[in-house]
């Protein structure tokens, strides 16, 4: 590809996104909220919301490739209107000006919490483990319903524009020293706190590497991506015995193995992660 658009691109992913794709050859254009910093000097910088037909048309000028990232990441980051509305509203009018323009190729951030297991007023147990894009739902937050909706945004896209589009279901992201180093420490004193994610995480770098592969892949897909070990200390059956009894274990588990299945983003995408913090 020769240009793609990055939608929320000074974003904890967008950002790491812009630097793979530079770093590839691929020339960037960064949709931000008005009075946002470009996350790298120099980028075609395009000022709006990605709820905005008209400044959605203006960023894909050039584009044959969109990652979207632009969301409120969680349901406590707005009103449920907001959080529902906005996040839905994006995906389908960025989505909808993408196959307009003839742009083939997208990719959007979906998120492990679509199941809505990690948002739920009371703890939840997934129905079995490793868990899939199959698993029954549990949703009862406007943050993973919009995530639902989304995934169903793409594969209607898919069809209505002949597009290729690849929703990433993202688990805890982030960086050594901002996220996940504490977030390990966290976990080995209380592993109760990780256990609506499953303990799974990912480095922003795979994050971002994840979803620059996705824009080659063709069809369109959800996929789990994770690293392949949990970030808790502590063997994965015992955590899952512990805070999961009921959950039907359908594959081993051995050590530190996380309880999402992976196999498809390997498969598809080639995917699987370079970078692993080994707790302790």
């Amino acid at each position: 590809m020769k240009r793609v658009l990055v939608t929320g691109a000074a974003g904890r992913i967008g950002s790491a996104v812009v630097t793979e794709l530079l770093g590839r050859g691929v020339e960037v254009t960064a949709l931000v909220l008005p009075g946002t910093a470009a996350p790298v000097p120099g980028l075609r910088v395009v000022e709006g919301d990605a709820c905005d037909p008209v400044s959605c048309r203006a960023a894909l000028a050039g584009a044959d490739g969109v990652v979207h990232l632009a969301a409120l990441p969680a349901p406590h980051r707005g009103t449920p209107y907001e959080v529902f509305g906005g996040n839905t509203l994006a995906t389908f009018t960025l989505l909808e000006e993408a196959g307009v323009a003839g742009v083939r190729n997208a990719v959007l951030a979906s998120s492990y919490a679509a199941n809505g297991l990690p948002f739920a007023t009371q703890p939840r147990s997934p129905a079995y483990v490793p868990v899939d894009e199959h698993l029954p739902s549990h949703v009862e937050d406007p943050y993973a319903l919009s995530k639902q909706t989304d995934e169903l945004t793409a594969a209607m896209m898919a069809r209505r524009h002949g597009m290729n589009v690849i929703a990433l279901r993202y688990p805890f992201v982030g960086g050594l020293e901002d996220r996940l180093l504490p977030r390990a420490r966290q976990l080995e004193a209380d592993p109760g706190a990780g256990a609506a994610d499953l303990w799974s995480y990912l480095d922003t770098r795979d994050a971002a590497r994840a979803a620059v592969l996705a824009l080659e892949a063709r069809g369109t897909h959800v996929f789990h991506v994770a690293a392949p070990r949990t970030l808790a200390p502590y063997p994965t059956l015992e955590l899952l015995r512990r805070f999961h009894p009921d959950a039907e274990i359908r594959a081993d588990l051995p050590g530190r193995t996380t309880p999402l299945d992976l196999t498809a983003a390997e498969r598809v995408l080639g995917f699987s992660a370079a970078y692993e913090l080994t707790p302790g």
